[in-house]
């Protein structure tokens, strides 16, 4: 009996810590967790089952490996905020799968997706035929985001809004998917009265209309 109510106080204590924890490392929906979440949200399960089950094995014990294992995941995060190359390679980055209708078959290679997993997760957004898809990005998260053919673009070529600047960064690939150059970019955003494209968060172009955020210092 004595056994079953430090059970159930362990319980209690682990189901309140965790969800502390979890709220301090901000809201992610399950799709949208990155490979750092998942080995972290793993990892303790796995120490707070532990501290659960074996009532020898003293409660901070458990507990201090789970805030440890938060502080890192905070601080990561903090990190890949400031610096865009590690969350790249934390986080990864989104693939264009499908662009004007046409699939990039060397993309689907990079990132090891083939036919089979494109058409299930089509089908899944009722979607059963690739004619209908004039853009389909691979997210960072695995999901799959389709953008629909209209009337207007079945009759001619559309442009999809890619962000053209991130975090100061000029991204190359997006810029030769819309066929436009760095040089002109540059030369279109100082006309806007923007000197340092270093100093736009994000920047995307769209029916010949700019979206600018600039960075907040």
């Amino acid at each position: 009996m004595d056994d079953l109510i430090v059970i159930v106080i362990r319980t209690v204590v682990m189901y309140v810590l965790i969800f502390v924890i979890f709220r301090l490392m901000g809201k992610r929906e399950i799709g949208e967790l990155s490979l750092l979440d998942l080995v972290v949200f793993m990892m303790m399960a796995e120490v707070a089952a532990l501290g659960i089950e074996d009532t020898n094995l003293s409660l901070l014990k458990a507990i201090v490996p789970m805030v440890l294992l938060m502080v890192v995941q905070i601080t990561l995060a903090w990190l890949s905020l400031k610096i865009p190359k590690l969350r790249q390679l934390m986080d990864g980055k989104p693939t264009i799968i499908i662009y004007n209708g046409k699939v990039d078959e060397k993309a689907m290679k990079k990132q090891r997706y083939n036919f089979n997993d494109l058409l299930m997760q089509l089908r899944e957004q009722s979607i059963f035929s690739l004619a209908e898809v004039d853009f389909a990005i691979l997210e960072s998260s695995g999901k799959l985001t389709v953008m629909k053919k209209t009337q207007q673009s079945k009759k001619e070529t559309t442009v999809l809004p890619l962000p053209l600047i991130l975090d100061g960064i000029i991204q190359q690939e997006n810029l030769q998917y819309v066929n436009i150059s760095k040089e002109w970019l540059i030369k279109q955003l100082k006309e806007h009265g923007y000197l340092d494209y270093k100093k736009i968060s994000y920047c995307s172009l769209y029916q010949g209309v700019f979206t600018i955020d600039e960075i907040d210092l």
